[in-house]
């Protein structure tokens, strides 16, 4: 009997010929990543080496990274003192992969590890966040885990009583009409999936849609998984995975290429054909609330954010820059952009970008997930709506549960910014 890609990845990190769905394992882990959820990390680590009586020690300090992005720069004494206590266990046990906050380096924990480098295919990665599994892009199983779990991992090396997932096979075939793209691809899955279709599965991607797709556009499926209950979203390693590695990220050796067997089992398969769909929206107050944009064409917002984890990457930004291009945000609207890391806002300066969406009246802030997750940056008011290129729009998402989040895509965002009510890119605006 075959084996799906994360079935194969989890045989090789436990040393094993085969391991099958349902099986309990303890993966050897390739990175681990934080954010400034280190802080209760650290608390965790030193609470077992307390016990031990040991002195503590980071199994491999080269496979642990830790990136500062949900509150930078800092917004209270409680957030700096906790990045100052990490900065100096970071200094203690030689961690090389640490981004701090800074303009050339920094930016959001999920673009940085693929762009830096850090993964790569077959990979076992695990994240002190839900949104870990946008490296399965790379072709890694990559999921998150909590914080005494990744206390063990930095103790031991390993993610400890891991179940191994089943898989839902999802085929994309055609070719997106203009103005829609792969967030409306993963919102529709979503929509048909519903917020727990894939409780406790991998989502693994194929078809021709989506090896003709850049790897942004896998970040963003694979980032959106966990939105449908998944463990992980995965694409299997191909040509595009390696342009990607080598040419933006410098990596010269890609080892694992995993792709499933052909006899491989799976718990479910799918189908979608992209060529007649239509810019999707997530209402809310859950992103399986999923409609066409006709459905709620017209709504007011106060609010539009473009950028994090999701959409913030260059390609989204110069689709938001394209439309505005000589343009003006409307008067009742504010406009709010997040670029994914310190890289992606050089590139966006160089190429006229920020300057294209400064001048129609947007403002461009520092790479971070800002409004994303409702606590630094962004906020809004009471019985206010956002339009957003964010991942969830649970009630009180972006800090208030007296306000209303829609979801959809950067051209979405961007000609809606334009009206200042929910706009359907494809009436009129330009890329």
């Amino acid at each position: 009997m075959g084996m799906t890609i994360v079935e194969k990845i989890l045989a090789r990190a436990t040393g094993r010929q085969v391991v099958t769905a349902g099986e309990v394992v303890e993966p050897a882990v390739d990175l681990a990543m934080s954010h400034e959820n280190a802080a209760l990390v650290i608390n965790q680590f030193l609470e077992v080496y307390k016990e031990t009586g040991l002195d503590p020690a980071v199994w491999d300090p080269a496979r642990v990274a830790i990136i500062f992005d949900h509150r930078v720069p800092a917004e209270s004494p409680k957030t700096a003192t906790n990045q100052k206590k990490i900065r100096a266990f970071v200094a203690k046990h030689a961690i090389r992969k640490f981004h701090d906050i800074r303009g050339d380096v920094g930016g959001i924990c999920h673009q940085i590890l693929p762009e830096s480098g850090y993964v790569r295919p077959g990979f076992v990665v695990v994240g002190t966040d839900s949104h870990t599994t946008s490296h399965g892009a790379l072709g890694a199983f990559a999921f998150g885990i909590g914080a005494t779990e990744m206390a063990s991992v930095w103790a031991l090396g390993i993610a400890v009583n891991v179940e191994v997932p089943a898989t839902i096979n999802v085929n994309v075939s055609g070719t997106f009409p203009p103005f829609v793209g792969p967030k409306d691809l993963v919102l529709h899955l979503i929509g048909m999936l519903t917020a727990q279709g894939a409780n406790f599965r991998v989502i693994e991607y194929h078809g021709s849609t989506v090896t003709s797709m850049s790897t942004s556009g896998r970040l963003v499926i694979c980032n959106m998984a966990v939105e449908a209950g998944a463990t992980a979203g995965i694409v299997p390693c191909d040509d595009e995975t390696v342009r990607y590695l080598r040419d933006e990220a410098g990596v010269r050796d890609i080892v694992h290429r995993v792709l499933p067997d052909p006899d491989a089992v799976y718990d479910q398969h799918l189908s979608i054909d992209v060529s007649e769909l239509t810019p999707q929206i997530a209402c809310p107050h859950t992103v399986d609330n999923v409609k066409s944009i006709d459905a709620v064409e017209g709504k007011p917002v106060d609010q539009i954010v473009i950028g994090s984890c999701t959409n913030g990457r260059l390609d989204d930004l110069a689709m938001a820059a394209g439309i505005l291009r000589g343009r003006k945000v409307a008067s009742n609207t504010r406009m709010l952009v997040f670029p994914a890391s310190g890289r992606i806002y050089s590139q966006a300066l160089e190429q006229g970008m920020v300057a294209d969406l400064v001048q129609a009246g947007a403002l461009v802030m520092n790479p971070g997930c800002g409004p994303c997750l409702g606590v630094h940056e962004g906020a809004l008011g009471d019985g206010e709506t956002a339009l957003s290129t964010t991942n969830r729009n649970f009630k009180g998402r972006m800090g208030n549960p007296n306000s209303e989040v829609y979801l959809c895509s950067p051209a979405v965002a961007a000609a809606s910014a334009i009206t200042g009510v929910i706009t359907d890119p494809r009436k009129g605006a330009r890329a």
